[in-house]
């Protein structure tokens, strides 16, 4: 296991270029302590995303723990850095890393634009770093505007600390000085076997008056040589061999002094170059000033913010954002490729010597997600790529293999690059099927108007692929096989979505049969799982998942902390019953099932918890162990006891939409969704459910995934809903069906 910080702390994760004492001698030329300690990534809590809304400017922000994290080029699949951040020092006392030395404030210029600045001010009180952060529209860089302040009226030494891993991991890395600028490069095997070259560019506007390159944690690295007697000894031009690499610059700064950083992408050094270059000859003003400009055109074409967010500051930014972070996770080389979240959950604990999966894949479900929330705030165009990248990139047609699996013809993968699934690895493609996924394409064809005949004979393979496999399968929260209420709901409305594009191109054979089946199914659901024997309330509710069908018999389920009955686990899954049209709002069956569900609890807490103020959140089921560890606070990686899922916002927002369609106020629910928002307006995977145990507040994002593309779909929808006075995501042919 990597340990980010200790990496960081102690591996040269900062800059550090300090004038020497006098007499003492350089180090220079080449680095040969090859080769650095092993990499990881930063936390999945982002502060700060973006990207332009140009398509000629393939790079992605992050921004964690109030410095630069993960930078995405070319794809939104590829993270290069590590991180990058400023070291300070006064050459004689202190070192201190800005990631870990001051306390961090975000905030946003203008609300309909992804451009953030991040205020660090030293615990000390003796400095403060403010950064601006957009990239150019015109060009593949990262640009950044600091304005660095002596607090105190002393006299302070900046370097800028950069650690790069270029093209998905940062083991084999090549780092240089090449006469003006930091350029390092990393050629790893990616995506169809190919070799891929990532090279980057590292300017300043006021250029470096001094610079390394060294190896993470080596006596090369410009942290630990800072942090050894506060000067920069070493200034090696270069290194030796591949490694994991840090670079850093000394930068000139008085008692306020304002520059700009320019961290520019190709595939040579050539290319990197010249758009670092461009960047700043641009000046950070223009390049500012057109970034926002795409992002305020971007935002004026959707649909105005809804009257359940508009007068309210945190719930209408939260709107915003959701809205274009949904618009900033589509691909630019595959259009409608929207990955499931610019981060790797815990990535703190995850190691990042090469390209791992994180969540910058696309997940079939999450598309799904995203895009109705698209649908629901008036960008139509983006949704109908989505379902077309679904059908022409991640269908699969004939046999492939996944990882342990194979992925029938009619299927769709686990998940899968942006460039879909041909040349994809079998790793690539995850370890198994969801037919919920393959549920969620067809109904988002349908909702899009993805009807025509090329189309439909795909649509009609998965539809025939559906009835010959369902309704058993592995359920939305890829863990378990059987019988769940969510996925069988899925599969229900994706048939008769099917039986609908199929009478439209003139095959009511096949439209019968599968809504024949989807009735079938619509008729047994409860039988195969709703007990009347579980251990919580009444005893009668829907369990999460039943294998075999019989939801009263003495079958377990295991998880990391033991083995219960299948009858006492329980999920909020059956919700999407009338989400989706199946059932109505006012089903006893449904109605009786939601006290118990919440009340269910295991060794961490119970299903629902609300807050001081108010708030309800969910947890995902009892016994959940995707989260952190109660004892150390580690992330899921790293395996600690007492580990356990934490409270998912998304949650909050599908037992809003129950609410709504059952004629109830849902406003606790879409404010309790955006309440649970960072400090850049996202909503996360994960929020803390303890106030015991201080690892994170109460409420507050833990280190899973910020944001979360599905839960930022989710609150799009509910808000719109709730002004609209019904869900709008409810398919109206299933609707019509079954007169729900």
């Amino acid at each position: 296991m990597i340990r980010w910080k200790a990496v960081l702390a102690c591996a040269g994760a900062g800059v550090l270029l300090a004038g020497l004492m006098p007499g003492t001698a350089l180090a220079s030329g080449t680095a040969t302590d090859c080769c650095g300690g092993g990499a990881s990534w930063a936390t999945g809590n982002k502060s700060a995303l973006g990207t332009s809304t140009t398509a000629g400017s393939p790079v992605w922000f992050t921004v964690a723990d109030g410095v630069t994290s993960e930078v995405f080029y070319p794809r939104a699949d590829v993270p290069n850095t590590q991180d990058m951040q400023f070291v300070v020092t006064d050459g004689s006392t202190f070192v201190d890393l800005e990631r870990d030395n001051t306390n961090h404030v975000v905030t946003m210029p203008d609300e309909k634009a992804l451009q953030y600045t991040v205020t660090n001010t030293a615990k000390s009180g003796k400095y403060r770093i403010t950064t601006d952060y957009v990239t150019d529209p015109a060009r593949s860089t990262l640009v950044t505007n600091t304005r660095f302040q002596s607090l105190d009226g002393g006299s302070y030494r900046l370097y800028l600390l950069a650690n790069p891993s270029m093209a998905g991991g940062g083991a084999n890395d090549n780092a240089w000085w090449d006469g003006s600028g930091l350029v390092a490069s990393g050629t790893e095997t990616l995506f169809g076997g190919a070799a891929t070259t990532v090279v980057q560019a590292l300017r300043v506007s006021t250029g470096f008056t001094a610079h390394d390159n060294g190896y993470t944690g080596a006596g090369s690295d410009c942290l630990t040589d800072l942090r050894a007697d506060k000067n920069l000894n070493n200034q090696f031009d270069n290194i030796s061999g591949t490694g994991n690499v840090v670079q850093c610059g000394q930068i000139p700064v008085g008692a306020d002094t304002t520059f700009t950083v320019a961290l520019g992408f190709g595939n040579t050094a050539a290319a990197a170059t010249s758009a670092a270059s461009g960047s700043l000859s641009s000046g950070f003003s223009s390049v500012s000033a057109s970034y926002r400009s795409g992002w305020n055109s971007y935002v004026g074409g959707l649909k105005p913010a809804p009257a359940s967010v508009s007068g309210d500051t945190q719930r209408r930014r939260a709107y915003y954002v959701a809205a274009m972070a949904l618009k900033t996770a589509e691909d630019k080389q595959h259009p409608g490729a929207s990955v499931a979240g610019l981060a790797t959950p815990w990535g703190n604990f995850t190691n990042g010597d090469q390209l791992n999966d994180g969540y910058h894949r696309v997940w079939g479900r999450d598309l799904y997600q995203q895009a109705t929330g698209l649908l629901a705030a008036g960008d139509s165009a983006q949704a109908k790529r989505m379902a077309q990248f679904l059908w022409n990139s991640q269908w699969i047609g004939s046999p492939t293999a996944g990882d342990g699996t194979t992925y029938p013809a009619g299927s769709f993968p686990r998940y899968s690059p942006v460039s879909g699934v041909a040349g994809a690895s079998a790793q690539q493609l995850g370890c198994c099927e969801q037919l919920d996924q393959d549920a969620d394409a067809i109904l988002l064809a349908w909702l899009t108007g993805l009807t025509d005949a090329s189309t439909y004979a795909k649509v009609k393979t998965t539809a025939n692929h559906i009835v010959a496999t369902g309704p058993d399968t592995t359920e939305r929260w890829e863990e378990q096989y059987g019988k769940s209420p969510s996925s069988v709901a899925a599969e229900i409305a994706g048939l008769i979505a099917a039986g609908a594009i199929a009478r439209a191109n003139g095959d009511t054979a096949s439209a019968t049969t599968w809504e024949s089946t989807a009735d079938s199914w619509r008729n047994s659901l409860a039988g195969w799982t709703v007990t009347t024997s579980g251990y919580w309330g009444g005893h009668t509710y829907y369990e999460r998942l039943d294998r075999a069908g019989n939801p009263n018999d003495g079958a377990t389920i295991c998880f990391d902390e033991g083995c219960f009955y299948e009858h006492d686990v329980t999920d909020f899954g059956f919700l999407d019953l009338v989400r989706l049209g199946i059932r109505p709002a006012g089903d006893a069956t449904i109605a009786n099932s939601v006290a118990p569900t919440a009340a269910a609890s295991d060794g961490n807490s119970a299903m629902q918890v609300t807050l001081p103020n108010g708030d309800v959140y969910f947890h995902r089921y009892p016994h959940d162990n995707y989260g952190e560890s109660t004892a150390n606070c580690s992330g899921w990686p790293a395996g600690g006891s007492q580990r356990f899922g934490r409270l998912w916002p998304v949650l909050s927002g599908e037992r809003g939409q129950y609410e709504l369609a059952n004629g109830r106020s849902a406003a606790v629910y879409l404010k309790s969704m955006a309440d649970s928002a960072n400090d850049g307006y996202f909503v996360p995977e994960q929020v803390w459910d303890r106030g015991d145990v201080g690892c994170f507040g109460l409420g507050r994002p833990t280190g899973s995934a910020g944001p979360l593309m599905w839960a930022e779909g989710q609150y799009l929808r509910l808000a719109q809903n709730m002004d609209a006075g019904h869900n709008l995501d409810t398919p109206s042919i299933v609707k019509s069906r079954y007169g729900t």
